[in-house]
């Protein structure tokens, strides 16, 4: 990189916590974004299969939303509210009721706003799991992240973000997951009667995993994460923070997953539609045990988020949109299992569910290769699992044509020989 390159990047050296990570693999200044693109400060265009890390699904600054949030700022709306009543949350909650929680089966959980971040979501389940039920084990699993605030910390498996917590991480048993060989035996047998690991309060999965590298449940072990949780007394909470909010091509992550039925189920990400800071835990009604007040937050009442989420939920009525979004999810797993015919055998395969797919390579220098491939090209992906699969979050909205040509570009950029991508 040369200075003249260099030197819009000086103040984010000189200014910005070391913790910073993104910006580290992709060292541009961003100016604008609109759908599926992002252009720096000197008009260069990229195209975003980062997304926000799954926060941005309908793309960035979608117009239908865009306008209803500014509309709303225009006419003077509160902006924060706490738990205050407000026309706009009423109209997000009678919305969220008719177009996702009825049709699916969920018209018998409430809404909690825990606050702007995912991992206050979790945060919630968790307390709310242990309150219910008098215990404090919690069962998570192998490749889960749930956030790096201490509750939910405890039950994500980094080892690098477990090593900042600085305190004991205590009272979650972390198992194999879904899809790893001994993954049911290892679940039946913490949870049998006798075994050495406490009885749970609750039991924490992501049914597609993001960070972990993109492994995908199996239908069966999710059916009998359910059983077990009802024969200990515990409660099955979803993570569906990256996964949900339509990113494998239906609303809920689990909506395939006959038998799953969770009784907490935490949204975040792309709930607001354009990026908003939004999270809402969906609570089984029995299981609404909160005393008013006993958990909070400052900002759990971002309106402009509800306006831009109410926003966001009349595209799932559109049929153009949800036959769009089934073609692409579609496309993008057929199109991967193409581009890996280039490669030798087992060098790579393809992982993940829906517009939350990818490569997982065998060996992590060659993702890592790809992913800077992809960058000089301009194309902007993250890598995930232990830096072994480039991981590909395409907007819902993304053309087909578009999405064509990145194929073309990733093709191209998984046969580079090693010499040339370093």
């Amino acid at each position: 990189m040369t200075e003249a390159e260099r030197a819009p990047l000086a103040v984010f050296e000189r200014r910005e916590s070391n913790v910073r990570s993104y910006c580290r693999n992709f060292p541009v200044v961003f100016e604008r974004a609109a759908g599926h693109h992002l252009w720096d400060v000197s008009g260069r265009r990229y195209v975003d299969l980062l997304c926000g890390a799954g926060a941005l699904n309908y793309g960035h600054n979608p117009p239908e939303i865009v306008e209803r949030v500014m509309a709303y700022l225009a006419a003077g709306g509160p902006v924060q509210s706490l738990d205050l009543h407000t026309a706009a949350k009423a109209e997000f909650l009678e919305r969220f009721t008719e177009v996702v929680l009825e049709p699916r089966g969920f018209g018998d959980h409430v809404v909690q706003f825990p606050g702007p971040a995912g991992t206050l979501a979790v945060e919630a389940a968790l307390k709310l799991a242990r309150k219910v039920t008098g215990r404090t084990r919690v069962i998570a699993f192998t490749g889960g992240f749930h956030g790096a605030s201490l509750g939910a910390l405890a039950a994500t498996s980094s080892p690098l973000l477990r090593g900042g917590a600085g305190v004991p991480l205590r009272d979650v048993t972390i198992l194999p997951y879904g899809d790893a060989p001994d993954a049911m035996a290892a679940l039946e047998e913490a949870l049998a009667p006798g075994s050495e690991v406490p009885a749970p309060a609750a039991i924490l999965l992501e049914t597609v995993q993001g960070e972990g590298g993109l492994h995908v449940a199996p239908n069966s072990w999710l059916r009998r994460i359910r059983e077990l949780a009802d024969s200990v007394g515990a409660l099955v909470v979803v993570d569906d923070i990256q996964a949900g909010c339509g990113r494998i091509g239906t609303f809920f992550s689990f909506e395939d997953a006959p038998g799953l039925d969770p009784d907490l189920v935490c949204l975040s990400k792309s709930l607001s539609g354009m990026g908003l800071p939004m999270a809402a835990l969906l609570i089984r009604r029995t299981y609404d045990r909160w005393a008013p007040g006993e958990h909070n937050g400052t900002f759990r009442g971002n309106n402009l988020a509800l306006v831009g989420a109410c926003a966001a939920l009349d595209l799932w009525t559109d049929p153009h949109f949800t036959a769009h979004t089934a073609e692409l999810t579609a496309a993008i797993r057929t199109g991967l299992e193409s581009v890996t015919t280039a490669l030798p055998a087992s060098a790579a395969e393809v992982v993940g569910k829906g517009a939350m797919s990818g490569l997982r390579f065998e060996d992590p220098a060659h993702a890592a290769r790809v992913q800077m491939s992809l960058f000089r090209e301009g194309v902007i992906a993250e890598t995930s699992g232990h830096g072994h699969v480039l991981k590909l979050l395409p907007p819902l909205t993304m053309p087909l044509t578009d999405w064509k040509e990145v194929l073309d570009i990733l093709g191209t950029a998984i046969t580079e020989r090693p010499s040339r991508a370093a």
